[in-house]
């Protein structure tokens, strides 16, 4: 490595590992006007086109959770990677199902009971539980996967008669081009959902996590009831394709 790519990365670990205390005193402060702790949200580190030597140094920082889009690039840097809690966030494919049950402690996008049951009968046959998220289109964006606001609850129903998995909450992705009232408006939907779901206290169904935000809208999302927001640019700086 020459001395100016070492100095780049050197200023790369530095940035990281401010961006990691300053987006953890916002989230903290988001928190607190929300009626809550400080301690009240979990950041994940969301680790989509990041190189394995910035993820380790983020979990030296003390991140502890990362997310992942996509199961290939998942399982092509686990091998490298310091020990740390791993989620999918993006999109999963049935027949990637199989791949991915070892590699995560839960899958945020479950999106139809098709795709509850197969995970259910591969955690099964692996003698498992799987705890999951719903994904709820909380926008309706036809261009976006995730489970329609209007049928929610029977939905979940049909999801949580599942037994090899363990229905804990709910993730949305809200337009990103919405304007910050019909943003907040999406995310106070989304909580309202997570807190009528929950007091009906149906079997299976277990919500405890709300996972909603990311690095331009966080702290709307956290003041609008999430404890657990997904962070990549902010953390690790523009992604490189």
């Amino acid at each position: 490595m020459t001395e100016e790519l070492w100095n780049e990365q050197q200023r790369r670990f530095d940035r990281i590992a401010q961006n990691i205390v300053r987006l953890r005193e916002k989230a903290g402060q988001a928190a607190l006007q929300s009626g809550r702790s400080e301690d009240a949200v979990r950041i994940m580190a969301v680790t989509k086109t990041v190189a394995p030597i910035y993820i380790n140094h983020a979990v030296s920082c003390g991140m502890d959770l990362i997310g992942e889009n996509k199961v290939q690039e998942l399982l092509s840097k686990q091998a490298e990677l310091l020990p740390c809690e791993r989620q999918l966030i993006g999109h999963l494919q049935s027949n990637k199902v199989k791949s991915v049950l070892d590699a995560v402690s839960l899958i945020q996008s479950v999106d139809t009971p098709c795709l509850a049951s197969e995970i259910s009968r591969r955690a099964l046959q692996n003698g498992q539980v799987m705890p999951i998220l719903a994904e709820v289109n909380i926008a309706g964006e036809q261009s976006k996967f995730g489970i329609d606001p209007a049928y929610l609850t029977e939905t979940l129903h049909e999801i949580a008669e599942n037994k090899g998995i363990l229905l804990c909450g709910l993730m949305c992705v809200p337009p990103l081009d919405a304007e910050k009232e019909k943003l907040s408006a999406f995310f106070q939907k989304m909580h309202r959902l997570f807190l009528d779901i929950g007091a009906k206290k149906l079997d299976n169904i277990d919500m405890c996590i709300l996972s909603m935000g990311m690095s331009d809208d966080f702290e709307t999302a956290i003041r609008c009831g999430a404890n657990l927001v997904r962070l990549g640019s902010a953390i690790f700086g523009d992604r490189v394709y």
